[in-house]
């Protein structure tokens, strides 16, 4: 039986319902996903309003990074049936789905739900994306935390 992956850097919107579909084999019985949105207003550190963020990246390499996340989620969960990793580019409104991390497998105690929080902290860590935050008062470029290091 093969393991469905879906990888993908694109500027359309994803259904969740459809995501499943397709992640799912006939074993599964249990499905985690996190999708991230846009805020409109952000309270932590410096309280500001959100009004959109755009989004870039270098697709070729972001498609590679994103494999290099599925692989290592499945590494580390064997009993992964399905994964699913979608970052969304582009100009995106506050309360929009900017990314969605999905897993399947047979059961909930087999790690879906770890593999779901590794897989979107993994994302946010090596997958090259760049957010512009623009606001009311104006633009800025949100840099993370991240610094590479050699060999990811």
């Amino acid at each position: 039986m093969s393991q469905p992956t879906i990888l993908s850097i694109t500027e359309d919107g994803f259904d969740l319902d459809e995501i499943l579909r397709r992640i799912s084999l006939p074993t599964t019985g249990a499905a985690v996903a996190f999708t991230g949105i846009v805020r409109g207003r952000t309270e932590r550190d410096q309280p500001h309003d959100t009004l959109y963020l755009e989004y870039e990246a270098y697709q070729p390499m972001a498609e590679q990074k994103l494999a290099q996340v599925a692989a290592e989620m499945r590494h580390r969960w064997p009993s992964l049936e399905g994964v699913a990793l979608i970052q969304r580019v582009g100009h995106l409104e506050a309360g929009s789905p900017t990314t969605l991390v999905a897993c399947t497998s047979a059961h909930r105690d087999t790690g879906v739900f770890d593999a779901a929080r590794y897989g979107i902290d993994r994302l946010k860590e090596i997958v090259p994306v760049w957010k512009k935050e623009v606001g009311r008062d104006g633009a800025e470029w949100v840099e993370g935390q991240y610094r590479p290091k050699p060999g990811e």
